[in-house]
């Protein structure tokens, strides 16, 4: 999957990092006291000192910063929401330099192909972007889930991104799909066999399900809750599309991402807990192989997951990065909490356990050696402060028992390998975009460190510490709250 161009502006002036210690993302090596060059925007050599480049370039000494390639949040919404507080800078001045946008939308997809997206000179580049969701509003049938692929294909999507459908609407809408060579990734179809669906080419999971979908799959009594899932009731809608349904759709997609878990019912709960008791490592394992044998992408998401499965936790509602959010955002973040605080003290242990168990399993998946990114689900699910969720997502995924290597592997050559651009992007090496960040400490030692960030060079443009300061400190200012 190749990202379309990005619009720059002029390249910068040539720049030489000097006295840095290079972090090979691959295998985990550290190349001390190097100077890295950069030209027109491009890294153009590694290694050691090199005066000769000197009266050529600024050269700017940043002796002790460990440099890795820019990180990538491969599952984030930033874009066509009323988002008064600065996300896409928020997001760059935390070293993201690069993301998958996982909602789009026909307007969205033109202004793209006509270069009228207009992003903020800070802001990182967009590196791919679906169509619409898919989902029983657009897609309540199998053949109008066909054209919707056929439609988003031609349309320029990077990829179909799929929720909530039945397994009768899915599968034909990934043959389709696979017919034009286009993937198809997102939430598993509540009662599909997990396994069928990767196998007929799921190209990614989002939030390991979400939901009880893939929990089922991984438990002794698989066979009794996929009977009760599918037994489910569905919402009735109209097989046909209405006028004016995207808008509506992300009208209630708007109100239902902040905590989809606010809408559980006793009965999905009490699923819930008998998929936790009943959770089998032997069996999550096997389902891990299976990714494998199928090269199926994961975005845990746990940051999301977390904020979800504990809403109502002092550690959101005390957050102090809250200061970048709008009023209005805030306050309906602790509406949220407060309705989550509804749900009996046992039910709420049961979101809690759910949570645990999905640690595991995100354990297991890694150790099984299937292939992940690292995503944090900003903008608009509750609690997510755009950039420091990435963050706080390399957080969870240590606390899973992830090593700082593979969650520094998520954010950067794993998703140069999703991309397919590993040959410019993904690595600090000669050839490579010069995307990069620069740290304090250093990232192989633990996984906090890869928030201690200094300094990002966004296609060859130096932010120091003090720039990236002030770009966060503007949001703060100008946020209505202030």
């Amino acid at each position: 999957m190749t990202p379309p161009p990005v619009a720059t502006d002029r390249a910068p002036a040539p720049l030489t990092l000097r006295g840095v210690t290079v972090v090979d993302v691959h295998d985990g090596s550290l190349r001390s006291d190097c100077d890295v060059a950069i030209v027109d925007g491009t890294i153009t050599a590694v290694g050691p000192r090199d005066d000769a480049c000197a009266p050529l370039a600024e050269v700017v000494s940043m002796q002790g910063a460990y440099v890795v390639p820019g990180y990538a949040d491969m599952h984030a919404h930033p874009l066509g929401r009323q988002d008064p507080t600065g996300a896409l800078a928020l997001m760059l001045a935390n070293g993201v330099t690069g993301f998958r946008q996982m909602h789009g939308s026909p307007d969205l997809l033109a202004q793209r192909r006509d270069g009228a997206l207009d992003l903020p000179s800070a802001s990182p580049a967009l590196l791919a972007m679906p169509g619409a969701l898919l989902t029983p509003f657009n897609a309540a049938t199998a053949d109008r889930a066909v054209d919707m692929v056929r439609e988003q294909h031609s349309a320029g999507a990077d990829f179909i991104k799929i929720a909530a459908v039945t397994p009768e609407v899915y599968f034909p809408a990934q043959a389709e799909a696979n017919r034009l060579g286009i993937p198809m990734l997102g939430h598993l179809p509540a009662g599909i066999d997990v396994v069928a669906a990767v196998e007929a080419g799921f190209h990614g999971i989002e939030h390991l399900g979400p939901g009880v979908t893939m929990l089922a799959a991984c438990s002794t009594d698989q066979t009794n809750i996929a009977a009760e899932i599918a037994t489910a009731p569905t919402p009735k809608l109209p097989p046909v599309e209405l006028p004016f349904v995207d808008r509506l759709m992300d009208r209630v997609l708007t109100k239902l991402v902040v905590n989809p878990l606010n809408r559980s019912k006793p009965a999905d709960i009490e699923l819930l807990q008998r998929a936790v008791d009943t959770f089998d490592e032997g069996k999550a394992a096997e389902l891990a192989d299976a990714f494998v044998a199928a090269g199926t992408w994961h975005v845990p998401t746990l940051i999301r997951l977390r904020t979800q499965q504990l809403c109502d936790a002092c550690e959101f509602s005390h957050d102090p990065y809250l200061k970048y959010m709008a009023p209005a955002t805030v306050q309906t973040w602790r509406g949220a909490a407060k309705k989550f605080g509804r749900f009996t003290a046992a039910q709420r242990e049961t979101f809690r356990s759910v949570y645990d168990v999905l640690l595991r399993l995100t354990k297991i998946l890694d150790t099984a050696g299937v292939k992940m990114l690292a995503g944090s689900d900003s903008v608009g699910a509750a609690w997510e402060v755009p950039g420091f969720s990435l963050h706080r997502e390399f957080g969870e995924l240590a606390r899973a028992g992830l090593s700082p290597l593979r969650i520094l592997q998520m954010t950067t050559s794993n998703a140069a390998e999703y991309l397919g651009t590993t040959t410019t992007a993904g690595s600090v090496a000669p050839g490579r975009v010069a995307d990069l960040v620069l740290l304090r400490d250093d990232p192989l030692e633990d996984a906090a460190h890869l928030s201690s960030v200094m300094g990002v060079v966004q296609r060859g443009r130096l932010r120091t510490g003090a720039e990236l300061t002030a770009i966060k400190n503007e949001v703060s200012t100008t946020s209505p709250a202030h």
